[in-house]
């Protein structure tokens, strides 16, 4: 594909628009690419353009500059699939080809920090030691509650989706508040929440990704799903836990 069709392709996704079907398995979709399988190309493009968005707004300001750091990195993928060696997934690969074009715009351009940036947010992020969740949420050994072991929910989450016609609406307007919440998490968990609730990547690919180890990408996810969880409780004024599931977190971005 030349440099004006990726642009077309890319400049063509939506968030709503269904990704078109590539060939199953990654050794099939990978032999697709190779030959020049445009359809092929438009179903990763389809699956992981929304995402790889987000990975080049960690090192740009603006969406556009991401966009364009993005277009730039599919014509890499292209040009470098002859070189791709099945040592980590497709995925892992495209995003780290996507974050060093993005660095590389942006000490170029001086428009933001380094990726050094989102290194510091991780570490001030998991220097905070305050509670994800506040401790009085959780039984005590021999508070009556009748719960034989400390730890217990005492007032246990529940997912806040009301599931009839009447609270349709309710809803709708609980997924926008969600939506307006998830971009004030703090960056790092801003991100990981994201990558792994809303786009739907697996542990491992946000590990590669971002470069941090299983241990501080649960703590970030955990702290940042906790805040969510916490801003829609006081939001729709229950005194009961609202628990924000995966799916409902990927509806409110879709």
């Amino acid at each position: 594909m030349n440099r004006l069709a990726i642009q077309s392709a890319t400049s063509s996704v939506s968030p709503t628009m269904a990704p078109v079907p590539s060939p199953s398995g990654e050794a099939g979709l990978l032999t697709a690419l190779r030959a020049g399988d445009e359809q092929a190309f438009l179903g990763l493009v389809g699956k992981l353009h929304s995402g790889l968005i987000r990975v080049a707004m960690l090192y740009v300001r603006t969406h556009d500059v991401a966009e364009e750091v993005v277009q730039e990195s599919w014509i890499a993928v292209l040009e470098g699939l002859h070189r791709f060696e099945g040592r980590s997934s497709l995925k892992t690969w495209i995003s780290h080809i996507v974050a060093n074009q993005a660095r590389t715009r942006a000490v170029r351009e001086a428009r933001c920090l380094p990726f050094s940036s989102f290194d510091e947010s991780v570490a001030r992020e998991l220097a905070d030691t305050a509670p994800s969740v506040a401790p009085e949420r959780f039984t005590r050994s021999g508070d009556g509650e009748g719960h034989g072991r400390a730890g217990h929910w005492a007032d246990p989450p529940r997912d806040w989706r009301r599931g009839s016609a009447e609270g349709a609406l309710l809803d709708a307007e609980t997924l926008r508040f969600l939506e307006v919440a998830l971009d004030t998490l703090p960056p790092a968990q801003k991100i990981v929440v994201t990558l792994r609730d809303v786009e739907g990547w697996e542990s491992e690919e946000v590990c590669n990704a971002l470069g941090l180890s299983e241990t501080n990408q649960r703590v970030l996810l955990h702290r940042g799903r906790a805040r969510l969880r916490a801003m829609l409780e006081r939001h729709l004024g229950h005194h009961r836990s609202c628990t924000p599931t995966r799916s409902a977190t990927r509806s409110a971005r879709s």
